[in-house]
């Protein structure tokens, strides 16, 4: 019996591409800076055991249907809102992710946001690299804010939202968070208080969104809570784009209601190169890069290789999101 078939959707590193090749013939789609089109994902799948698609890719019933001898799905993130998880358990098809990876980087993203958006940091690089600093230097030159001693709200006290707050305690942070339930462990560590969301919201000088996206979390953030935040407030999202509702923020930072914001996700991505978002000064933008180093995005395709292999195998993979398939199909070596 030779090697089953899979479909990477992106071309991986080379250590995962290895765990792949040991185990399985492999295809890839060759493209760099560009999604697989829809035509060839379902082209493709026809005749694979295993799919490794990216948050780019929509997996839903029209490609597992496509698929029909697909055993498992392994995608190339830790949240796996591009698949329709219900679906694939119904046909039997085990749906794997990488969690645990990238929670230091994406937190150290966070704050790269926050402290760049507060200092201003890629107004004052667009400054100089445009030789418009040909004056002296003045007192109100590029005038942000302080980041030390201010409150830091935490929307979604989980493994990133915990790793942000602690950096913020290394500026002396006053951090406060609201969550789908308390946790006095991280109270204690950090000196954390646990306050209803819209406490949190009048009260927090920056506001770090790390909540994954469902049905009660998109546009959890919108014109009724932008309003409630401090003039003087930065909003920062590195969680999923439609958590935020844009029109409202575009509003909000046009507006002045809040002073300045960033983020790593948006509603549509890639983003619209005719986004209004995009001509505003007082907002710093990153293309979904959150868990861009290369020790994490390393790490996150050796898991996701190893996940897919090890459901080929027969093995029970280590990052498993539906459980409840193995009463459906059991796993077979």
């Amino acid at each position: 019996m030779g090697k089953p078939r899979v479909y990477v959707t992106r071309q991986l590193f080379d250590e995962a591409m290895d765990v792949l090749e040991r185990h399985a013939e492999v295809d890839v789609f060759e493209g760099v800076d560009e999604a697989i089109p829809r035509d060839l994902l379902l082209s493709e799948v026809s005749d694979v055991k295993g799919l490794l698609p990216l948050l780019t890719e929509r997996i839903d019933e029209e490609v597992m249907d496509a698929g029909r001898q697909l055993r498992v799905i392994s995608n190339y993130a830790v949240g796996y809102n591009n698949i329709d998880v219900e679906a694939a358990t119904e046909r039997g098809i085990y749906v794997t992710n990488t969690p645990g990876i990238l929670t230091d980087t994406t937190a150290d993203c966070a704050f790269a946001l926050l402290m760049a958006a507060s200092r201003r940091i890629p107004e004052a690089d667009r400054h100089v690299r445009a030789r418009k600093w040909i004056h002296a230097w003045g007192p109100r030159m590029f005038i942000g804010s302080d980041i030390h001693g201010k409150t830091l709200g935490i929307v979604g006290m989980g493994r990133i939202g915990k790793a942000t707050a602690r950096r913020g305690r290394g500026f002396d942070m006053k951090i406060i968070y609201s969550s789908n339930t308390r946790k006095p462990e991280i109270e204690e560590e950090l000196g954390a208080k646990f306050v209803g969301l819209d406490e949190l919201l009048r009260e927090a000088d920056y506001v770090s969104l790390h909540v994954p996206l469902n049905d009660s979390t998109r546009h959890m953030i919108g014109e009724r809570e932008l309003s409630m935040m401090k003039g003087t407030a930065y909003l920062i999202n590195t969680s999923r784009g439609p958590v935020v509702d844009e029109e409202a923020l575009f509003r909000a930072l046009r507006d002045g209601a809040i002073t300045g914001a960033g983020l790593d996700v948006f509603e549509r991505e890639p983003v619209d190169g005719n986004s209004p978002l995009l001509g505003l000064e007082n907002i710093v933008v990153t293309p979904h890069i959150a868990s861009a180093s290369v020790e994490t995005r390393t790490k996150m395709a050796v898991t996701a290789a190893t996940n897919l292999v090890s459901v080929l195998q027969g093995i029970a993979p280590p990052n498993l999101v539906n459980p409840e398939v193995k009463k459906i199909k059991p796993l077979e070596s």
